[in-house]
């Protein structure tokens, strides 16, 4: 299973972004069926930003981005998108995808496979 993230840049406060994560080497209903995303901001822990399953469904918010971010699924495309609104300062971070056995699951250590990270950077 490889991942690959896009689509990070730099915004200014309050504004938006889509960043996207394409899997390849994957089979649905075969092992990984969950794909998350977590962010780690310079000189922090990284942390469990949303995930969802490859249906569609078990879809799970960190707290301080729900109302503002959504994960969706293109699975024709083997794609899954963050859309990243109304930005604050304290999302600045690199945004990593990651491929997991679990739906629904916060933990990291529950995903297997990482992509590289899209740095996501924003202004005041």
């Amino acid at each position: 299973v490889q991942l690959q993230a896009s689509g990070g840049g730099l915004v200014q406060t309050g504004g938006s972004l889509n960043i996207r994560c394409v899997v390849s080497g994957y089979t649905f209903g075969v092992g990984y069926d969950a794909v998350g995303w977590f962010r780690q901001a310079p000189g922090k822990e990284r942390e469990f930003v949303a995930t969802l399953t490859w249906d569609g469904g078990n879809i799970v918010y960190a707290d301080p981005v729900k109302g503002r971010f959504t994960i969706s699924v293109e699975s024709v495309k083997n794609m899954v998108n963050l859309r990243l609104n109304s930005l604050k300062p304290e999302d600045t971070a690199v945004y990593y995808c990651a491929a997991g056995r679990y739906g629904g699951s916060k933990y990291a250590s529950d995903y297997d496979y990482w992509g590289q990270g899209t740095l996501v950077t924003v202004s005041s």
